[in-house]
């Protein structure tokens, strides 16, 4: 029976198009500032890549992933940031006799450092850097892709980003960053990594390499931004014909997205969404996200 292909579910990932001050992004949470978000997301495709062959996803019907996501960030001083982030994932297919998952996945924690800040008259020049880790926190099973909810694997990222600001709210900001993951413990004595039989219980998951490229206008009751983001594996194998998608697949997408924010005092909502453009043992899907953030000042106490 022919299989779809996973849904890319990356941490950063995952994370890369929300909109508060993001691992990401060139944005920076003030001084003992706090703000908190919860956003719920909706991905949906009935086409995929199986290698590079773009197929349509009959025996499934459209496959479904929703989420719930709580993000928070706090401004530890101007130029230091700490980050977490906690996704409850939902998945399904519309036309499929196969049952979906559902559950808590990965906490993520990051350390956004702003080493550089320049003026040049009225417009601002930001250096900046990201680190950070993940790590399942039940125990979902990663083998059943692309109804599993995550992958099961701890991950580790470095990221580089650049920021320039103009006077009038206008900006622009560029980021790469290279993702590590580590091998899962599958339900099973051997797996196929490229035509070949390993006779291993533990799934090597490929390294992540990703990018975006952001255009925007911020003041301070509105936000408005596009961008377009690519990720791309740095090993892995190919779904093969007719089969299911396996951790050790290369996966690798072209994304464009934009999105629209408004702050009310300390609230703000958002919404947004992407579609994947190209892309190589994934899913064609079209993601659409609303979001909800708090925001507030920890105040001297002495005050």
């Amino acid at each position: 029976m022919k299989k779809p292909i996973l849904l890319f579910l990356l941490v950063q990932l995952a994370y890369s198009q929300l909109w508060a001050q993001m691992p990401n992004d060139g944005l920076m949470m003030p001084s003992k500032n706090w703000c908190t978000m919860l956003q719920a997301s909706d991905a949906r495709w009935s086409e995929y890549w199986e290698g590079r062959e773009l197929r349509s996803n009959d025996n499934l019907g459209t496959f479904i992933n929703q989420s719930v996501l709580l993000m928070s960030n706090y401004g530890i001083n101007d130029n230091l940031n700490v980050m977490f982030a906690l996704p409850w994932v939902r998945t399904e297919a519309s036309a499929s006799y196969l049952s979906g998952q559902q559950g808590i996945q990965d906490l993520s924690l990051w350390l956004k450092w702003q080493f550089l800040k320049r003026k040049f008259g009225n417009h601002t020049l930001s250096l900046q850097t990201t680190g950070g880790v993940s790590s399942p926190l039940t125990n979902y099973p990663a083998d059943f892709q692309p109804f599993s909810i995550g992958m099961q694997s701890r991950t580790a990222s470095l990221r580089a980003i650049v920021h320039f600001s103009l006077a009038n709210g206008l900006y622009a900001t560029a980021q790469g960053g290279h993702s590590w993951r580590a091998k899962v413990e599958i339900d099973r004595e051997a797996y196929l990594y490229d035509n070949e039989l390993i006779y291993d219980n533990q799934a090597l998951v490929p390294n992540v390499v990703d990018a975006t490229f952001r255009l925007g206008y911020l003041s301070k009751k509105i936000q408005a931004e596009a961008w377009f983001d690519y990720n791309s594996c740095l090993s892995g194998d190919d779904i093969r014909y007719n089969d299911m998608p396996l951790l050790t697949n290369y996966m690798q997408r072209s994304a464009a997205g934009a999105m629209l924010k408004y702050w009310i005092g300390p609230f703000a909502v958002s919404v947004g969404g992407n579609q994947v453009l190209a892309g190589r043992n994934m899913g064609k899907a079209r993601t659409l996200q609303a979001a909800i953030f708090y925001q507030f000042e920890l105040k001297n106490t002495k005050n």
